[in-house]
């Protein structure tokens, strides 16, 4: 199903008892993250707060995702595994042999057609109902301030929308702001997101640019090409060029977009950890089974969703940074203040009566654990592409995703388990992997009791667990270095003889099949 808007999204979720309506008047200032953190954590409803301390008339939507079944809900399925069966299909496309084998095709082939968005006039975008390309000020809007030692207020669920100026690929991820004043934010890109490297490209292009008037800048350009670009701000978060070159860019800008409250699926796409050619749009008309309806900014060149709530359009002035942080994060620690770049305001469109939508992360489980799972759920045919033995993965909620992640494979040879670990290490985002544990395929990894007696019995640590070294997530307070760290894998899979295990190994208890089945037949007898 796909939902028109956020306001079609949360007449679904009132007609289906998932929505709270919240009259009482609350703070955007720590209350309504206190409120919304109990009820997460409880698994109850996604919330409207239909009176916000000094904004009247204005409404916060939050924990829209905050359910197993939200989140199916959201992506229109009754299962999150429904759409990693489409993805599978898809990938597992033949060519057809003959006129009953195109007709069979013909559903998968509508889906993708129905996936690529569609431009539409601002006539017919609702976020254009109102336009402020002046006097436009962030606090008119209801930000939340999230915890007590957080550096500002936060936008947390924005769709941002940049440009990679080499390529003119366009990327919609998700970074949240801190509001300086009512012209500016941060914008947290850390540097192993695709907007770090669309600045990055901006930042290489400028200071080529600007070679012929600047030797020393024109040094440092080939310095940042012949190296690949791999040149970094020393211990900078967004990685680039040296900041000897920063000051001669002055003037310099990439353009930015954001769209704030969007149907679920395009704020869902924002999170995916899809491969940098696979656009964000893309990925949510496919979830949607319906095209995302984008327009033509109007002060940037860059293209948004149509019925989104609230769009910000502005720009990221090249070699501008500023202190950002702390943020209590989805870690369930505050991450550090560090610079990044910032965000100027150009324009501000609107909705009539906005509808402000935001998320709080800290200590799980929280919200963004659903858009975890539905993350893990719905990429594991991708990551089967690339790694045909893999059974199953499941990142727990409580490992905060990246920092532990439990697989079951087919074990074939000696060494399986570490290949792949090394092959997850080596895939996009799964880089960040902290701890990789690898069980056999009859072991369920859903299940973290038996994930947990399968390590516990099965691993000699000496000989199974391996370190390796790499980059590390940008929010890993406690790697050694800021974006690098060292990793673990833990082989839980039976021993062989070729991986030099000489013993016995022991057979698992199971009851045999027969008792089970007549037990199973005395059961309700037995009135246990």
């Amino acid at each position: 199903m796909a939902y028109d808007d956020l306001r079609d999204w949360i007449k679904t979720l009132e007609k289906h008892g998932e929505l709270k309506r919240i009259s009482e008047e609350v703070s955007p200032e720590l209350e309504i993250t206190e409120i919304t953190d109990r009820v997460s954590k409880s698994g109850g409803p996604a919330l409207l707060f239909e009176n916000i301390k000094g904004h009247p008339g204005h409404k916060v939507f939050i924990n829209q995702f905050g359910s197993e079944r939200r989140m199916a809900l959201a992506l229109g399925v009754e299962r999150l595994d429904e759409i990693a069966e489409r993805i599978h299909t898809l990938m597992n496309l033949k060519a057809p042999e003959g006129l009953l084998d195109k007709l069979k095709m013909l559903p998968q082939l509508g889906a993708l057609t129905s996936a690529f968005p569609k431009t539409v006039s601002a006539k017919d975008a609702p976020c254009k109902e109102r336009i402020r390309l002046d006097h436009f000020d962030l606090n008119y809007f209801p930000i939340l301030k999230c915890w007590p030692h957080d550096g500002g207020r936060f936008i947390t669920l924005p769709c941002v929308v940049t440009r990679d100026p080499r390529s003119g690929k366009r990327n919609v991820g998700m970074y949240r702001m801190q509001v300086y004043d009512g012209q500016t934010t941060g914008m947290h890109w850390q540097r192993q997101k695709v907007a770090a490297e669309h600045y990055r490209n901006a930042l290489r292009d400028a200071s080529a640019l600007q070679s012929t008037e600047s030797p020393l800048t024109a040094s440092v350009a080939a310095m940042a090409e012949s190296a690949g670009g791999a040149v970094a701000i020393p211990d900078g978060p967004i990685g680039g060029l040296p900041q000897v070159a920063l000051g001669n860019l002055k003037g310099s800008r990439l353009e930015v977009a954001v769209a704030i409250g969007t149907d679920p699926a395009t704020t869902f796409a924002a999170i995916v950890p899809a491969p940098p050619e696979v656009e964000e749009y893309l990925i949510a008309g496919f979830l949607r089974g319906k095209p995302v309806e984008i327009v033509q900014c109007e002060t940037v060149d860059l293209q948004v969703p149509a019925h989104a709530e609230i769009v910000l359009e502005g720009y990221v002035e090249l070699g501008e940074l500023r202190s950002e942080g702390p943020f209590g994060d989805h870690t369930g620690f505050y991450t550090l203040t560090e610079d990044y770049p910032v965000f100027h305001l150009t324009c501000v469109t609107h909705r009539k009566n906005p509808i402000y939508a935001a998320t709080i992360v800290g200590k799980p489980p929280m919200e963004d654990a659903w858009m975890g799972k539905a993350v893990e759920r719905i990429f594991l045919p991708a990551m089967r592409m690339q790694i045909p033995e893999l059974v199953d993965i499941h990142l727990p909620v409580e490992a905060v995703f990246h920092n532990l992640m439990l697989v079951s494979i087919r074990k074939s040879y000696p060494g399986h388990a570490r290949k792949v670990m090394n092959a997850i290490w080596s895939l996009g985002q799964a880089m960040f992997t902290k701890v990789i544990v690898v069980v056999d395929e009859d072991c369920d990894v859903q299940n973290i009791a038996e994930v947990v007696l399968r390590v516990a019995n099965n691993i000699d640590p000496e000989r199974d667990i391996q370190f390796t070294l790499g980059p590390v997530d940008s929010l890993d307070h406690s790697s050694r270095l800021p974006n690098y760290g060292s990793k673990m894998g833990i082989d839980a899979t039976r021993k062989w003889k070729a991986e030099g295990f000489n013993r016995p190994w022991p057979a698992m208890i199971e009851m045999d099949r027969t008792t089970k089945e007549k037990v199973d037949a005395l059961w309700e007898k037995l009135g246990l």
